[in-house]
């Protein structure tokens, strides 16, 4: 039988030779490079604003005037004449419309004879009296005679208090014809003009002449939250704060035109109950309006302090972050190194956050290219200001905070 021959030494002799080259040649490679170090990320930092702050409550407001009349006649009659410029200030007592006074005028003249004629009947039974109570003494007349005299002279005497009492209601009629401003203050536009008939406003209704609304000072109305109406009471209780029904709680007012909030006035009443509708409290402030800038009716934005002053760390709005809900800011440490910061906030004081937990003063914040960093990432801090942040008058940063920005600059240089 025909054997044929094996070739399994000869390949395994092969495939070992094979093997060792490349083993030897894997040994002579070379190692791969190491990747090339990563630049470290420009980012801009700021450090935090150290200041005293007062935490403030803004809401919507409308303005309403002190007083506010309605001007009707208390007479009736033709209009005469109209005394004023409409939409201009009157004082208090300045005529304002003049009603034909002659029908008013003849009363009095008729009222007045009255008086005079009442006056001569009395003197006439006064002395009449006088002369019969010295007969009476000496019995010389009956008693009934002389009673019947003193009443007569008792009957007299009343009569002249009811003409007098007549004549000073005709005079006041009289004066009434012209109408006078009841308080002082900005006038409306005429509703009546001349030669019109006033129908008169004693019994209620009357004729509407004008209105009349006071300019200084200005109320402001506006409502309060529940939640705020809470916190302040709150505060109330623990003895922080003293309740405005109590002191003078000062509030702020703006215009849609201003700027920020120029006038300064107080709270001077606070509502005895929350509106269950709307949840919220009515309070009113008011302001002196010596330059007449407010008008009754105007919209406007109230500011009223909520607590005492103290002091805060400031950041811009820009340098917040969300992780999951959490506000974060990243901050860049000694070695340039980004970390992340969970912090809470506080309320906003002129365009800057308030950071009241997480954030340390001196610390520098990242406050532009947040989307650039991440935690533990190397970056090449440029220190500016705080954005947002107003003159050094208006928000100066502590003495301590610019040593210390001062020095780490020098130390960074």
């Amino acid at each position: 039988m025909l054997q044929i021959p094996t070739f399994q030494p000869l390949l395994q002799f092969r495939l070992g030779w094979i093997l060792g080259f490349a083993l030897f040649f894997a040994g002579c490679a070379r190692p791969p490079a190491a990747p090339p170090a990563t630049a470290p990320t420009p980012v801009t930092v700021s450090y935090p604003v150290e200041r005293e702050v007062t935490d403030y409550a803004d809401f919507t407001a409308r303005t309403a005037a002190v007083d506010s009349v309605e001007v009707r006649a208390r007479v009736w009659g033709y209009l005469d004449k109209v005394n004023f410029k409409e939409g201009t200030l009157v004082k208090k007592g300045d005529v304002l419309f003049e009603i034909d006074p002659r029908t008013y005028q003849a009363a009095v003249e008729q009222a007045q004879a009255l008086v005079v004629q009442a006056e001569a009947q009395l003197r006439f039974k006064e002395s009449q009296f006088k002369r019969l109570e010295k007969l009476v003494t000496k019995g010389a007349i009956a008693r009934e005679e002389f009673e019947q005299v003193q009443s007569e002279r008792d009957v007299a005497a009343a009569t002249v208090g009811t003409y007098q009492a007549d004549l000073r209601q005709r005079q006041l009629d009289l004066g009434f014809a012209k109408v006078q401003a009841p308080i002082s203050g900005r006038v409306s536009r005429m509703l009546v003009t001349e030669g019109n008939l006033i129908q008169s406003g004693q019994n209620g209704g009357g004729t509407l002449l004008t209105t009349l609304v006071s300019v200084d000072p200005i109320y402001a109305y506006f409502d309060v939250d529940e939640r705020t109406v809470l916190r302040v009471r709150q505060l109330i209780r623990e003895g922080k704060v003293r309740s405005a029904r109590e002191t003078e709680w000062p509030v702020s007012l703006g215009l849609a035109t201003d700027e920020g909030f120029p006038k300064r006035g107080t709270i001077n009443f606070v509502d005895n109950q929350v509106n269950p509708k709307t949840g919220t409290l009515r309070l009113r402030g008011v302001f002196g309006n010596s330059d007449q800038t407010l008008d009754p009716g105007f919209f406007g934005r109230v500011r009223v302090p909520i607590g005492k002053p103290h002091d805060a760390v400031l950041v811009t709005d820009r340098a917040i972050d969300n992780d999951q809900g959490q506000k974060i800011v990243y901050v860049v440490n000694e070695k340039n190194e980004v970390a992340a910061r969970p912090v809470r906030t506080g309320g906003l004081h002129d365009g800057l956050k308030e950071i009241s937990a997480g954030l340390k003063p001196g610390e520098r914040v990242v406050v532009n290219g947040l989307q650039q960093v991440r935690p533990g990432m190397t970056a090449e801090p440029k220190i500016v200001q705080m954005p947002g942040q107003k003159a050094p008058a208006t928000i100066e940063p502590s003495e301590r905070n610019v040593q210390r920005a001062l020095a780490r600059v020098g130390h960074e240089r």
